[in-house]
């Protein structure tokens, strides 16, 4: 991690039986970000979740690299992108299915809603459509998924899931576009440098 890093912490809230325990602790570097999630699942009850993800100065992701441990499973999962939207496992094979998506979006962490964020600027009104590695970190499974941002004001955006379930939430960013809550989901519980 580079030496000039900002910690970011979100608690998670989306568990109306266990709301506000947990905590995802993020060291934010330049080009870098390395996290630890610990919280539980109504389905696959406590989890640790730990990932690490590098990206270029346009903020274009280029690496991901997750580990997940929960009392049913315990895998790992290393990506890696041209940053053209052509996706293969750390071993080469290549990963057909997320071709085209230019950005990651890791349920369960704020963060990653970012990176469309800071890759693609938009002016206030503007709606653009972004085809995402998904990746559902607590089981590794991934797929690509249609999604689309609007923003709404200076440091407000519109997220729309596309996949048909009709999912949307305003996302209040900070000044580096970074999610500061996310409704129903993250809380946003300490920043500092």
């Amino acid at each position: 991690m580079a030496s000039q890093t900002q910690t970011i912490c979100w608690t998670p809230t989306w568990n109306e039986k266990q709301r506000g325990v947990g905590l995802e602790h993020l060291l934010l570097g330049e080009g870098e970000a390395d996290s630890t999630i610990l919280a539980i699942d109504d389905e696959h009850g406590p989890f640790r979740l730990s990932y690490q993800l590098h990206w270029d100065a346009s903020w274009q992701i280029r690496s991901a690299e997750l580990l997940v441990k929960t009392a049913r499973f315990t895998g790992s999962l290393s990506l890696q992108t041209d940053g053209l939207g052509r996706w293969q496992h750390r071993d080469g094979r290549a990963i057909d299915e997320l071709n085209g998506c230019r950005d990651i979006d890791i349920w369960p962490t704020p963060f990653t809603n970012s990176f469309p964020i800071r890759r693609e600027p938009l002016q206030v009104g503007e709606r653009r459509l972004f085809r995402m590695a998904w990746i559902f970190a607590l089981d590794l499974t991934f797929h690509a998924q249609p999604q689309a941002y609007t923003r709404l004001s200076d440091s407000l955006y519109l997220f729309e899931n596309l996949d048909g379930t009709g999912f949307r939430a305003e996302l209040p960013v900070d000044d580096e576009g970074i999610v500061l809550d996310y409704p129903e989901l993250f809380l946003r519980v300490k920043s500092g440098h």
